[in-house]
């Protein structure tokens, strides 16, 4: 595993999870160009969502058992072709399903990660994972700066339209890049699948994790979904482009999370995990006092990102650790959580919204993150002996 290489895998991975979020910031757009509420246009990111974690639950276990020279590049054109159902979308039903398909295609970000794990030695694999990790998340926030700036510029369809031109570029680059590896094991696709099941009930540390993670997203994508809706009303009343600006900021976060991946590495995932989730509390109760402020929203966004995207590291980095031979299996199992709580969080974001605004968010994140404080003390009196757990 080169640099050159993991840097790849990290800016074709967060090309790839970028196209779960082109939408975010361009609710409003998109739901007065196809007749829709805000508060329906809102469904739109938890169905990319639900779609994503579905297909990181039916694609991405092939990994173990297939040559991820060949399945990532396919996987990257089945999305540009889902891209582009998305651009010509005709009506707002069909922009649903179009986009449900993209997030089941776009799942070669966690194909590419575990990949990552495979090809690292032991003793940076942690940082290795983390700077792919790392590429995916900052994908996620530079995706919402640049759909803003495209869609003022050229309208919302054009963002799906360039998307589908980068998937395509990265599957070419890819398909030349990454090293013909021998399948892992061997089994039947039925069996493939229902062996996901079996890891995550044999191994404590993965029960564990997945709880921390899939709070972690659930937090996360409330908090971006309901600041579209503060940013866009009054007393800001930003428009599309400032409003995808703000990813920007959240980029100072995953830069600085990236770190995570070398706390594991020295074994200090555990303890790092709960100050990550201590920070996270900090950030909703800042966020409470933000609702007029662009400072504090600011503040607040570098805060949530680094706790979010660190505890993210640490826990994928875990993951990896517990088996050399299913880490596209225990990918799956990681992400699907993930992707479920983000959907969860991205549905709250709207109830939430509708009964008590931007204060109702905060409140329901702030109880999140005690929720997630107690899991991970909880944890911990027990022995987790996973390298780097701490």
């Amino acid at each position: 595993m080169t640099r050159g290489l993991a840097f790849l895998f990290a800016v074709a991975g967060g090309a790839a999870v970028g196209n779960l979020y082109w939408a975010q910031p361009l609710l409003d757009f998109i739901a007065k160009d196809l007749h829709a509420s805000t508060a329906t246009a809102g469904w739109l990111v938890t169905a990319t969502q639900l779609g994503y974690a579905a297909g990181i639950l039916l694609v991405v276990p092939l990994g173990d058992v297939r040559d991820r020279r060949r399945l990532v590049p396919v996987m990257m054109l089945c999305s540009a072709v889902a891209l582009l159902l998305c651009a010509l979308a005709p009506s707002f039903g069909i922009l649903l399903v179009a986009i449900t398909l993209l997030g089941v295609t776009t799942v070669a970000g966690q194909l590419l990660a575990p990949l990552a794990g495979d090809l690292a030695d032991d003793d940076n694999r942690g940082s290795v994972v983390g700077t792919v990790v790392s590429g995916i998340l900052t994908g996620i926030l530079v995706s919402r700066t640049v759909s803003g700036l495209i869609a003022g510029a050229a309208g919302w369809r054009t963002v799906y339209v360039v998307a589908a031109g980068a998937a395509t570029l990265f599957a070419a680059l890819l398909y030349r890049a990454i090293p013909s590896l021998p399948p892992k094991t061997r089994m039947p696709y039925p069996a493939l699948i229902a062996s996901v099941g079996t890891v995550v009930r044999r191994e404590r540390t993965v029960r564990w994790t997945l709880a921390l993670g899939a709070t972690a997203f659930a937090a996360f994508t409330m908090f971006w979904t309901s600041l579209t809706f503060l940013l866009s009303a009054p007393p800001f009343s930003y428009s599309v482009t400032e409003i995808g600006l703000f990813g920007l900021v959240g980029v100072t976060g995953a830069l600085a999370a990236q770190r995570a991946g070398r706390l594991h590495d020295r074994g200090l995932s555990l303890p790092a995990t709960g100050i990550a989730w201590a920070l996270a509390l900090a950030a909703f109760i800042l966020a409470a006092f933000a609702r007029h402020s662009v400072a504090l929203v600011v503040v607040v966004i570098i805060l949530l990102d680094i706790a979010v995207q660190g505890v993210n590291l640490l826990n994928q980095s875990r993951m990896f650790a517990v088996s050399d031979e299913a880490r596209s299996r225990l990918n799956t199992a990681f992400v699907t959580s993930n992707f479920l709580g983000g959907a969860v969080g991205s549905a709250a974001a709207s109830a939430l919204w509708a009964a008590g605004g931007w204060t109702a968010m905060t409140v329901a994140g702030m109880v999140l993150c005690c929720l997630a404080l107690v899991v991970w003390a909880l944890g911990r009196r027990g022995p987790l002996v996973v390298p780097g757990s701490g």
